[in-house]
């Protein structure tokens, strides 16, 4: 079994930052990729970032420039470091992994339990 557990969320005014971050433990061989998504109320969970594990990251143009998703391997703990915030970012964020248990042997996807983001002056 894989757990996720994200932190850092909390209320920031309008341009400022935050940085989350989530931790990944349990029965983990090799985590493939990592990623933010977020979800505001009555919406629609979306991607926000991913790094996989070959260093490519992705973001969605909502996010680009303000946002840095990093990983650190070795502890299987990624972040996302959010700069330049905007009322429109307030969300869950939810930390997912793709993670293999053993290998060889099949990807598995895991999510966080969330954490909340409130931009508001």
């Amino acid at each position: 079994q894989v757990q996720l557990v994200e932190s850092g969320g909390g209320l920031v005014q309008p341009g400022g930052s935050l940085r989350l971050s989530c931790a990944a433990s349990g029965s983990i061989f090799s985590i493939v990729a990592m990623a933010w998504y977020r979800q505001a109320p009555g919406k629609q969970r979306v991607l926000v970032a991913t790094q996989h594990t070959n260093g490519n990251t992705d973001y969605a143009d909502s996010v680009k420039g303000r946002f840095t998703i990093s990983r650190d391997n070795a502890k299987n703990t990624v972040s996302l470091q959010m700069n330049s915030l905007k009322p429109e970012d307030t969300a869950v964020y939810f930390c997912h992994a793709l993670v293999k248990v053993k290998d060889p042997g099949p990807t598995y996807s895991y999510w966080g339990q969330g954490t909340q983001v409130t931009v508001s002056s």
